[in-house]
């Protein structure tokens, strides 16, 4: 197995920096996800590791060796496509096989691997079918089996779920998962779908616009995340912004916008004491929000007006105004709620986030 570094990593194409000073470690058999909108660099990132995109500056090494200027094939990397990519007249088998049919490998050896890569994946029955005989999953199966059949000391995953239905996508995550337990090797693997993201990394690479804004466990960044981009792109459903000014008043801090005003506890007034009469932005996650009761403190409710229940099932999602801010709270099921009926939130100050206006970096 392998560590992969990335030291200062770059890449332009012409006039667009696609990817900038990119540093990361990726630990042996660690699973890396790189997360973040589209055209925020992690594709071309995850390439330039396979060596299918040449790099402009830095450095990549796979076990302590650099490979900025090897081939794909000499840097003991698989890689599987979201769009599968297998050869259409080629039985299962065969597509299984070619690669280490073309490293000259014993038939003897590509049959026991093919093997045993089918029993992993359960698709033991499909190796004299053809990919248009098979089903998305089944297809998405044979790529990583023919990814799995090298023992490579990386693989590379290019959003390879997300040709699937969402029922399909959970199963192969579970799957996926699963599968990289048994077999420890190094991962990278590339999403847009931040849920995807927080189930099967170890650790996640948020980045946006070819740069990287935080690298952690899953839950750090969802607790703790380190700007507002980050603080919004992670978490289902996104987390709720207002503007805010912080004041002072009879020793405590308070959170004050045209719609709420909520009294900061101490911990979280040290961290503001700079921003007392100044303009900031506070964020709330939609689960951090709930129906005010008799005993909640007029300190940390606030009234709204419902637009839209979304009922799910284990939740319901309100869409709500407070003054001219739109925000989603989740509440539990049992609660009966009607649009445009008026009610009043809570908000546990303590899980409250503040970010800077003028940096968008947490407080």
């Amino acid at each position: 197995m392998a560590r992969v570094t990335m030291r200062s990593l770059n890449k332009k194409y012409d006039e667009v920096h696609a990817v900038i000073d990119v540093n990361l470690d990726i630990g042996d058999q660690e699973f890396v996800v790189l997360v973040g909108p589209s055209g925020c660099g992690k594709t071309t990132t995850l390439r330039m590791v396979a060596g299918l995109e040449s790099i402009t500056g830095g450095q990549i090494s796979i076990d302590g060796k650099v490979v900025n200027e090897l081939p794909p094939m000499d840097r003991d990397i698989a890689m599987v496509f979201q769009n599968y990519a297998l050869y259409p007249h080629m039985t299962v088998y065969d597509n299984m096989a070619f690669g280490l049919k073309m490293r000259k490998l014993e038939k003897i050896e590509i049959a026991g691997r093919v093997q045993e890569a089918a029993d992993i994946l359960g698709i033991q029955d499909l190796l004299k079918r053809k990919p248009r005989q098979l089903s998305g999953g089944q297809r998405q199966r044979v790529a990583l089996g023919r990814a799995i059949v090298r023992h490579p000391q990386v693989f590379l995953f290019d959003e390879p779920l997300s040709n699937l239905d969402a029922k399909l996508r959970v199963q192969m995550r579970v799957e996926l998962k699963k599968l990289h337990e048994r077999l420890g090797t190094t991962a990278i693997y590339v999403t847009h779908d931040q849920v995807e993201a927080m189930t099967l990394g170890d650790r996640v690479v948020v980045m946006r616009d070819g740069r990287i804004q935080q690298v952690g466990d899953p839950m750090v960044l969802y607790n703790q995340p380190a700007n507002r981009f980050v603080a919004g792109f992670i978490g289902s459903p996104a987390m709720n912004f207002v503007p805010v000014r912080i004041a002072a008043e009879n020793g405590s801090l308070w959170a004050e916008s045209e719609a709420l005003r909520i009294r900061l506890p101490a911990r979280v007034s040290q961290r503001l004491e700079r921003y007392s009469g100044m303009e900031a932005t506070l964020g709330v996650r939609p689960e951090d929000l709930r129906i005010a009761g008799d005993g909640d403190s007029t300190d940390t409710s606030f009234d709204v007006a419902v637009e839209l229940v979304e009922r799910l099932g284990s939740e319901i999602l309100l869409d709500v105004v407070a003054g001219p801010t739109s925000m989603v709270a989740s509440v539990e099921p049992s609660v009966t709620a009607r649009v445009h009926e008026r009610l009043r939130l809570t908000i546990d100050p303590g899980r409250a986030h503040f970010f800077d206006n003028q940096t968008e970096a947490a407080i």
